[in-house]
């Protein structure tokens, strides 16, 4: 199963663009049968085909539509496209026609490319759009098409319009630049040029954005200084708490609450299982949750190394066990009851020393860049190997990035994530190399554990397309 990511920056809003006097100037002209008689993108068809390559069934969007010739000829082919256009009343009639008798083939959604778009697909056609923005805004558009489409093939005219000042009094191609300028724009944005060709009056480009979640996972970085998370180590095995031991496995099941804002919607089923005796292990801020939503944890982990995060853990109750990361602020251990806390280890060789000396005989933790990928493993270790894992889900959505308010995540990088069916997800980059990790992690404990993911976010849909593809295989 592969994962793709796309280019930081932008979060996404649903918006339809309003406010642009753009919108009711190109309204004028497609009212004008002399402005659609010619449609530039249909000649490029053939070339986007050709050098961009999508897979038959592929989704692709066609920014700045127009007429939407181009968008039918593909639809026609059996594409599945989505017309993006700022003036309602640009589709030809046959257009209208086949998008009703074929709405899941062929789509409009009305949008200015000024504002960041609201989906995203595996391909994108856009011809004879980026001339026609304003020098101050055609960065903006140019950046929001790149965010949404992973391939995406540009005809862009490098000349001056002729229909704009015969029909309106207007020039159309505000940005009128040559195809070395344009090559510049691109490269500002440290993107992968597939294909460029400089043609006459016009110039073509194939161009990628996206790159892939193993790249991001290289990039990441930790919330902390090294040589502080370190010293927090030292710190807490020299306080002298108990760390975890291996146990033999047990029949019980455990539901693992991460903090996704799916959670919410798994209240009452979260409650029967607790009431019906399943274990419930939280995972650093959901331990609130639980505890405002009437429900005592059996356990819950933290791994977050920063102060002000001892909210995780606080207040203190009765029956919790506390397995905290030994990295954890000494401030986050202060007060837990010593009985029912445990410290555990990260697998890294700096840990190992520090380990070793204190307690002689260790036992690491392995996993990824996030709690969850610690906690499965951990708890495998503790003998269990049934999990139900609610609020796992490693995407936006509808925005949201958790069950609850977490401020220190608010952020407007959003990258969009094409998953094997070609499905887009929404997410924060220490989403995606969650999720790639996820996969990485499956690989290794996939046959000592059984995970059921609830929900229908990112890592739901992995581990459901792979018990697909695993069926089909041995079918």
């Amino acid at each position: 199963m592969t994962t793709e990511a796309g280019v930081q920056g932008f979060q996404p809003i649903v918006t339809e663009g309003n406010g642009n006097p753009e919108v009711l100037k190109y309204g004028k002209l497609w009212a004008m049968e002399k402005y659609r008689e010619t449609a530039p993108g249909e000649m490029c068809v053939p070339m986007f085909l050709e050098r961009a390559n999508p897979p038959k069934g592929a989704h692709i969007i066609d920014y700045g539509c127009g007429t939407g010739r181009p968008a039918h000829m593909l639809a026609l082919m059996g594409y599945k496209v989505t017309m993006i256009d700022f003036a309602r009343n640009c589709l030809d009639p046959q257009v209208r026609e086949y998008m009703a008798e074929h709405p899941d083939q062929l789509s409009f959604r009305k949008h200015d490319l000024e504002q960041p778009l609201p989906i995203a697909a595996e391909y994108g056609f856009c011809t004879d759009v980026m001339e026609h923005f304003p020098p101050e805004t055609v960065g903006k558009a140019l950046d929001n098409i790149l965010l949404s489409g992973q391939h995406v093939f540009f005809s862009i005219a490098l000349g001056p319009d002729n229909h704009g000042p015969k029909l309106i009094g207007e020039r159309l191609h505000l940005s009128v630049h040559d195809y070395w300028w344009w090559l510049s724009e691109f490269g500002k944005r440290k993107v992968k040029i597939t294909y460029s060709e400089e043609a006459g009056t016009r110039c073509y480009l194939v161009v990628t954005a996206w790159t892939d979640s193993r790249t991001i996972v290289d990039s990441g970085r930790l919330n902390n200084e090294v040589s502080v998370v370190l010293d927090q180590v030292r710190q807490n095995c020299d306080a002298g708490w108990q760390q975890v031991e291996p146990h033999r496995p047990n029949d019980f099941e455990v539901m693992i609450l991460g903090g996704g804002p799916s959670l919410n919607q798994f209240e009452s089923d979260i409650k029967r299982k607790r009431a019906d005796g399943c274990k419930l292990v939280t995972l650093n801020n959901a331990y609130n949750w639980a505890l405002e939503h009437g429900l005592t944890p059996s356990a819950t982990v933290m791994v977050d190394s920063r102060e002000f995060n001892k909210r995780f853990v606080r207040p203190v109750v009765d029956e919790c066990k506390y397995l905290m990361a030994s990295q954890c602020h000494p401030a986050s251990l202060a007060d837990l009851p010593r009985e029912r806390t445990w410290l555990w280890h990260s697998m890294n060789e700096d840990v190992k020393q520090i380990a070793e000396h204190y307690y002689g005989t260790w036992w690491p933790i392995p996993g990824g860049t996030t709690v969850l990928l610690r906690a499965i493993p951990l708890l495998r270790m503790l003998g269990y190997q049934k999990f139900h894992l609610y609020g796992c889900d490693s995407c936006l959505m509808d925005g949201a990035h958790h069950a609850y308010s977490q401020p220190e995540n608010d952020s407007k990088y959003a990258l969009p994530v094409t998953v094997t069916g070609g499905r887009v997800f929404w997410c924060h980059p220490w989403m995606v190399a969650q999720a790639h990790e996820f996969q990485e992690l499956i690989k290794v404990v996939g046959e000592e554990v059984e995970l059921s993911v609830y929900g229908d976010g990112l890592l739901a849909h992995m581990l459901n397309k792979a018990s697909e593809l695993l069926t089909e295989k041995e079918d």
